[in-house]
């Protein structure tokens, strides 16, 4: 045992030791790459193709639809081809969902037959994603000449993906002195007088037809997305069984559970391994000699649980996420290891409690980049909250091994 100990304490010399650390557990992008690709060819994945004009409500139904903030939604759409940008839901590894946009349509500057002939080379695409057309317009835009030329043509030539006309931004014609959203679906003069026109002027380009109204917190009406249910059953009807069931699991908030579990699944692999070096480490009976070493080690886990999720972190980032992440610990990092001092039981105890916080650190930092790339602000409270509960329950699997 005298040798082990000072072996480690040799070890723990080594000025090197935090960059042999990030190699002993480095995770190559291949590895990654099987990992997602295993799940990918399973995954029901969906491309709404949004077509409309600016301000037509679009990033809205992205919102509506994945429960995303307009933040996130606006920073994530790409550049996708010259006239269409792109959003992917949960993420790109694993799209449940795809939105397309059509962005500049309705500016006389642009050529819409480009326009056009981009939509029909994606349309034609030979990927078996399930493909929807959602059809956006303002209740009370009238002036659909060029959205109604491009679904045309676009309908001519695929006749089997299904449309789905959206009349928006209902609020903005309801009677004078109305304050909230009426009991679905809304049955004013204005609205059906405006929507029959726009169904007309759609005549034989749509499967189906519904009126949605999805606005902000700020706005004062309730709900937010008005209409919800309703769009998400037509796109559901229209799909194939397996994206059908996808959808509505995806509006439950399952399936993006279930691929949150799955990366998670994934990090606790190597958050175990991590787990067990910084016991290993921290039975060394010399108090302070391993906090750098640790350090080091959990600076390493995050960033390549960082790297898992699609997050790419600089060591100075990554220890400014356990920083955040484990802030309310490091008293108590302190004190484990003054309990070294006291001879044979601290280094037990030691031992114990850095293996069950780096198991803590894991955990947290899963959630802590699980909303990360579900498109949500990380909630401080719930990773603390799950950081405490984690450690209690490692706590008592590293006392018993």
């Amino acid at each position: 045992m005298n040798q082990v100990f000072q072996s480690t304490k040799n070890f723990l010399k080594n000025k090197l030791l935090p960059q042999k650390i990030t190699q002993w557990f480095q995770v190559s992008g291949t590895q990654i790459a099987e990992i997602l690709e295993t799940v990918r060819e399973k995954l029901p994945t969906t491309e709404a193709i949004l077509i409309g004009k600016t301000q037509s409500g679009k990033s809205s139904i992205v919102r509506g639809l994945t429960g995303v903030s307009a933040e996130i939604v606006g920073q994530g759409f790409r550049p996708h081809t010259k006239h269409t940008n792109q959003y992917t839901y949960p993420n790109d590894d694993l799209p449940l969902l795809i939105f397309t946009d059509t962005v500049g349509l309705g500016d006389i500057e642009q050529n819409t037959d480009s326009i056009i002939q981009e939509l029909t080379d994606k349309l034609e695409s030979s990927n078996q994603k399930a493909k929807v057309v959602i059809l956006t317009v303002k209740i009370d835009d009238f002036a659909t000449e060029t959205l109604a030329k491009i679904a045309h043509q676009l309908r001519q030539l695929s006749p089997k993906i299904p449309y789905i006309l959206v009349a928006t931004c209902l609020h903005e014609i309801y009677p004078p002195r109305t304050q909230n959203h009426p009991p679905y679906p809304p049955n004013f003069e204005e609205i059906n007088r405006s929507f029959n026109h726009l169904k007309n002027d759609f005549q034989n380009l749509y499967d189906d037809a519904i009126l949605i109204d999805f606005t902000r917190e700020e706005d004062g009406y309730t709900p937010v997305f008005y209409g919800l249910e309703t769009l998400r059953n037509a796109i559901a009807q229209k799909l194939p069984e397996a994206e059908s069931i996808a959808i509505h699991q995806l509006l439950e908030g399952e399936t993006s559970e279930k691929i949150g579990n799955l990366y998670r699944d994934v990090a606790r692999r190597y958050i175990w391994a991590f787990s067990v070096v910084a016991g290993t480490l921290a039975a060394v009976p010399l108090p302070f000699a391993t906090m750098p070493v640790l350090t080091a080690l959990q600076v390493s886990q995050v960033t390549l649980l960082g790297k898992l999720y699609g997050q790419i972190l600089t060591p100075s980032q990554a220890g400014g996420i356990v920083s955040a992440i484990a802030g309310g610990f490091l008293a108590q990092s302190i004190g484990r290891e003054l309990i070294k001092f006291i001879p044979g039981l601290g280094s037990v105890i030691a031992a114990s409690w850095a293996g069950a916080y780096t198991w803590a650190l894991g955990e947290a930092t899963c959630v802590y980049f699980g909303d990360l790339m579900g498109g949500k602000k990380p909630n401080p409270e719930q990773i603390q909250t799950v950081m405490r509960e984690a450690f209690k329950q490692a706590q008592n699997r590293f006392k018993k091994s």
